[in-house]
């Protein structure tokens, strides 16, 4: 892929005293990054934490997130993505963060949930199984409904509309179509084997999942003080338990919703933990049409013909990811001696925008569209980030980037099994022999 020009620009400021750099760009159709870096650093006698903060986006959203992070694996030498000191999940990052905080590697993750192999246990269909308890629990309480309702309009029905009576009815509604519970079930499955845990305070690093109470409308960071005694999986649940789509969870008798209704990243809860490096992946923003001819037969001139979907889809983007930047500017100025990094797809990236955000039938495609999109990002980026990126004792494997023929399955170098293998499993040991011998004779083959 070619590198994307890029323009940058160094602003000096002050702050606490001293000078600070400040390094921005924009790329025409790569993602961007932002880092806020400072010439001194942290001090000395502070420890250098490294820290990551994962956006929301649904399935597709975090497909991109698995790509972007085996491209970071893959070009960072140094970078450890599984012993970082703080993760932070929102929504669909919720179960990638939890993952890596459980010593889930990127490379898993992609046979878990985007490839087609042995491993792949999470189904499109997790996702998409029907609230029937929601909906026999809302039916039930029908009839006592409509006698409520009728009675109220007959009592009154000279001063009392008939749609206001109606409105009663509305309490029958189902508060979300599919049922989350499967995804408790199978994350507290994947958690249970060996070296993993889905209790918070047995973690070896910090995580914290982000979910908006109900009731009062404020976020709530389970894996805090106070919210650490709730399972992992729970916690997952409740943050990406989208409205209407997804039924509130309850848990300690607080109802719970997505995590994104407040803030998109929540990157503060990391940098509150003196995180001095913080890698941030956000897989969602607004389709700039005007830069794409035609997509699907939608062009400028059509994107509204759509309908409701991409309408409301380009709305949520536009609202989640204007809020994003007024909390990356934000935190520049709370955080300043952090140094951040964003990596988000381009404006024109169509195969984020077009594709159905339950659909699994274009996972590889917009895995590798990640991959190579953080790789060109970091290749274009380099100057910038690699001062940064020195002092955390990370640099840039400029061999790989250079390397236009590097993609996802040369960064799929982890051959370890994700669940637990009984004694007569010889098949399934035979498979990750063969697959860790073969890595083996590609890495020599390379060598020589």
């Amino acid at each position: 892929m070619p590198d994307k020009k890029v323009s940058g620009r160094l602003a000096p400021s002050r702050t606490r005293g001293r000078p600070r750099a400040r390094a921005t760009s924009h790329a025409s159709s790569s993602p961007s990054a932002r880092v806020a870096a400072k010439p001194g650093g942290p001090t000395a006698e502070a420890p250098m934490k490294m820290g990551l903060a994962l956006a929301g986006g649904g399935p597709l959203g975090g497909i991109y997130e698995v790509g972007a992070l085996l491209a970071l694996a893959d070009s960072l030498d140094g970078l450890e993505l599984n012993r970082l000191d703080a993760y932070v999940g929102v929504s669909s990052g919720g179960f990638v963060a939890a993952a890596l905080a459980n010593g889930i590697s990127p490379a898993q993750m992609y046979r878990l949930f985007i490839a087609d192999g042995a491993d792949a246990a999470l189904k499109p269909e997790i996702f998409l199984r029907p609230a029937f308890g929601e909906f026999g629990s809302r039916l039930g309480k029908l009839p006592a409904l409509a006698l409520r309702a009728s009675l109220q309009y007959l009592r009154d029905p000279f001063h009392r509309g008939i749609m206001e009576s109606f409105a009663t009815l509305a309490q029958a509604v189902p508060t979300g179509i599919f049922d989350n519970r499967a995804i408790d079930a199978f994350l507290a499955g994947l958690f249970a084997a060996p070296g993993r845990t889905n209790d918070f305070r047995k973690l070896g690093r910090k995580l914290f999942l982000v979910a908006t109470n109900l009731d009062t409308g404020a976020s709530v960071t389970f894996g805090a003080p106070g919210h650490d005694h709730v399972p992992i999986s729970r916690a997952i649940e409740a943050s990406s338990a989208l409205p209407g789509l997804f039924p509130p969870v309850a848990i300690d008798g607080e109802h719970y919703v997505d995590g994104a209704l407040n803030k998109t990243l929540h990157a503060s809860v990391a940098l509150d933990e003196g995180i001095s490096l913080l890698f941030c992946v956000n897989p969602l923003v607004p389709f700039d049409a005007s830069s794409t001819a035609h997509r699907g037969g939608l062009s400028k001139r059509k994107l509204n013909q759509g309908g409701l979907p991409l309408v409301l889809g380009q709305t949520f983007r536009a609202i989640i990811h204007s809020r994003m930047k007024v909390g990356m500017e934000k935190y520049e100025r709370q955080y300043p001696d952090a140094a951040i990094m964003l990596f988000e797809p381009g404006p024109e990236d169509a195969d984020m925008f077009f594709a159905n955000i339950f659909s699994y039938g274009q996972r590889k495609r917009l895995c590798a569209l990640a991959f190579e999109r953080t790789r060109s990002n970091l290749m274009a980026r380099a100057d910038a980030l690699t001062p940064t990126l020195s002092r955390h004792g990370i640099t840039l494997r400029m061999d790989r980037l250079q390397d236009a023929t590097r993609g996802v399955a040369d960064a799929l170098t982890d051959p370890r099994p994700l669940h637990a293998q009984t004694r007569g499993d010889v098949r399934r040991t035979a498979r990750d022999l063969r697959h860790t011998l073969g890595h083996l004779e590609r890495w020599l083959a390379g060598a020589n």
